[in-house]
């Protein structure tokens, strides 16, 4: 998991610089409508419990979470989105996990289908790569200096999995079920948590050198820019000094 950590981590650096504010905050507050459909009530769907932190993360304002909130529990006038995702391939026979929130699957469809062809990879069949990825609770902390033994044996007491360093933080993998116990664990002990959710992680993985490295990932990040499109995961494996430089 390591490449994966560092390219998350990288991903948050720059994103505090250049990220598409608006657009970030559109896709946030459509994961917290559709959760809402659930139950609007937060501390009976735990779905958008996690969508509200992950908003909250990013510094999302309270008065648009709840605008969001009552659009999906049908107070307002709102789009229907619905759930779908799409697999293929990138360089290198890399598996790409896309998941969307659409009002129009052709649309989407035709979208995602010509960023694969242009990046170098090609739209696959359903179920062609799903089986690689399991989904698994993520919880992002800066060491602030603290000892990252220290910090994951908390997190291990605390239900955690496997845990993963990258430079100046800790990926804490954990059941989905128990993302929420490992953060407030970890924020009852004074850390910075920088992020939490559910990320879908590999069982396997393709080692990319440079160029197909950075090829694949300006494939991904022409997919994270769709506007239908929530989350992007492969099974991409990147050293930390591949992913360091790719960055730059």
């Amino acid at each position: 998991m390591s490449g994966h950590s560092k390219w998350a981590q990288i991903k948050r650096q720059k994103g505090a610089a250049d990220a598409k504010r608006g657009q970030l905050f559109t896709k946030l507050g459509r994961e917290i409508a559709v959760a809402a459909r659930e139950g609007a009530d937060p501390a009976a769907n735990a779905r958008l419990r996690i969508a509200i932190q992950r908003a909250r993360d990013a510094n999302m304002p309270m008065d648009t979470i709840d605008r969001a909130i009552k659009r999906g529990a049908g107070a307002g006038e709102g789009v229907n989105y619905e759930e779908i995702a799409y697999e293929g391939y990138g360089p290198n026979g890399v598996a790409i996990l896309v998941q969307a929130l659409t009002d129009n699957r052709n649309r989407t469809a035709a979208e995602v289908r010509s960023v694969f062809h242009r990046g170098g990879g090609n739209l696959g069949e359903s179920g062609s790569v799903r089986w690689i990825f399991e989904p698994k609770g993520e919880v992002a902390v800066a060491l602030d200096g603290r000892d990252p033994d220290e910090i994951a044996l908390l997190a291990i007491d605390a239900g955690a999995d496997d845990v993963q360093v990258a430079e100046d933080e800790l990926a804490v993998y954990t059941d989905p079920a128990h993302v929420e116990a490992v953060r407030d664990a970890l924020e009852t002990a004074g850390l910075h948590v920088l992020a939490s959710g559910t990320e879908m992680i590999p069982s396997t993985s393709v080692p990319l050198d440079e160029a197909s490295a950075e090829q694949t990932m300006r494939l991904i990040e022409r997919l994270e820019e769709l506007d239908d499109v929530q989350s992007v995961y492969s099974n991409s494996e990147i050293t930390d000094e591949v992913a360091t430089a790719i960055a730059t």
